[in-house]
């Protein structure tokens, strides 16, 4: 989805306008957005002024207060802590951000002076009272943490800091049949290319953006995945059909640096872009569901173990640090439940 977003004030409400093509597709989903709005006068869209849409919609959180110069110190010791740590970018921005909002509402208070009942106070007070989510939290809670238990001597006791109540989510899954109709919808060969790479190889989107072609070793029949999410390196299985697809693919678009690149030569194709790749694919096929890249990823994990492989080897697949987090597939598999006969069919 390509747009671009500003702060801006609506019938004395202050909301963030959100501007981008006006295609069904896109007008559905900005119509998931809580509180989401059109605006006939202004001829956009627009949404509530939070911290959450703000970070959504990659807007500066503006501070309600000046921070002091004693809390842009901390802010600054922070950021040179994490980058000494070589957090990304985007992780960095996201902790200052949390970090400064946490700080800023208790200032003048001293940093070293806050206290574990404060964050009780700051998630009752601003938090739960701008009706955060619970992943926002999650991040703040991060931060936090992060900070206080590597930069500030304190009164904070950093392991009784608690995190909002976990959410139990299942995975969005595509039946196999949806997969492939999906994946033939592209009649460009690259756009073709790069979802059924995503689905065959179970790859985040940032991670098949990032491959370039010394990642496919096709003697091994394996694709290198290097520093992915954790800044790990794992290996996953290649496709005999996907490498005949990607010979086809190399001989035709000759990369040079990026295994698929954006319309300048050397560069990496555009997330943006690849978002809309695939709801052009979905626009095509008549499926109503919302899906997202990562519901290829999703549907990857589930159909192997539904085809009989063994958990161990779907998280090294998928790059997994815990067991914990694949086993949530066993909740989608549809293979044993499938067997099960409703006591209706008895009646």
């Amino acid at each position: 989805m390509k747009w671009s977003a500003k702060i801006i004030t609506h019938q004395n409400e202050k909301r963030i306008a959100v501007y981008f093509e006006k295609t069904p597709d896109l007008i559905a989903r900005i119509k998931m957005f809580e509180g989401a709005r059109w605006s006939q006068s202004l001829k956009c869209w627009h949404v509530p002024f939070t911290d959450e849409n703000c970070i959504r919609f990659k807007i500066d959180i503006p501070i309600s207060r000046t921070p002091s110069a004693e809390v842009m110190v901390q802010i600054t010791s922070f950021q040179y802590y994490l980058k000494s740590k070589r957090y990304s970018k985007n992780t960095i921005k996201t902790y200052t951000d949390a970090l400064k909002s946490f700080l800023v509402f208790f200032d003048p208070k001293p940093a070293n002076e806050i206290t574990n009942d404060d964050v009780i106070k700051y998630n009752n007070q601003y938090v739960l009272a701008n009706r955060f989510s619970a992943s926002y939290q999650n991040q703040i809670v991060n931060s936090i943490k992060l900070y206080f238990s590597s930069i500030q001597n304190k009164a904070i006791i950093v392991d009784k800091i608690h995190r909002p109540r976990p959410e139990h989510k299942l995975p969005n899954v595509l039946s196999k049949e949806e997969v492939k109709t999906i994946l033939n919808a592209p009649t460009n060969i690259k756009h073709k290319m790069m979802l059924s790479l995503i689905y065959s190889c179970g790859l985040r989107s940032g991670e098949l953006i990032a491959l370039k072609p010394a990642n496919i070793d096709s003697k091994r029949n394996i694709v290198l995945i290097q520093n992915s999410k954790g800044k790990k390196d794992r290996i996953v299985t290649l496709s005999s059909k996907i490498l005949e697809m990607l010979r086809e693919y190399y001989i035709t678009y000759k990369p040079i640096l990026y295994l698929f690149e954006g319309q300048k030569s050397g560069n990496p194709y555009d997330a943006r872009s690849l978002q809309q790749v695939l709801k052009q694919a979905i626009a095509k096929t008549g499926i109503k569901k919302p899906v997202t890249l990562h519901w290829l990823r999703h549907s990857y994990a589930t159909h192997l173990l539904e085809s009989g492989t063994d958990l161990r080897y779907i998280q090294e697949l998928l790059g997994h640090n815990s067991s914990k987090t694949t086993e949530i597939y066993t909740h989608v598999s549809t293979k044993n439940i499938q067997q099960i006969k409703s006591p209706f069919d008895d009646l």
